[in-house]
């Protein structure tokens, strides 16, 4: 995996497949790649999630806060 930024639209996968989406993409990353995460909702509770699991690991930055999507750039540190 080259690209610095790949970006993941999650719009239309079920709610169930989301974060099993995000964290087998997440484990594939590299140190200095990031995921450009677009979503129909704030992912808070993935945050908190990420949080928990990889506290320290990764940066967190809203390029966008809705209405209608959320995207975010999740960066591996």
């Amino acid at each position: 995996m080259d690209e610095k930024i790949i970006e993941l639209d999650i719009r239309q996968l079920p709610p169930a497949m989301r974060h099993v989406k995000i964290f087998e993409l997440w484990d594939r990353l590299n140190s200095g790649q990031s995921i450009l995460l677009i979503n129909d909702h704030d992912p808070k509770p993935l945050y908190y999630q990420f949080e928990a699991e990889f506290e320290g690991k990764f940066d967190w930055h809203y390029e966008q806060e809705g209405p209608e999507d959320w995207v975010v750039t999740i960066s591996k540190k």
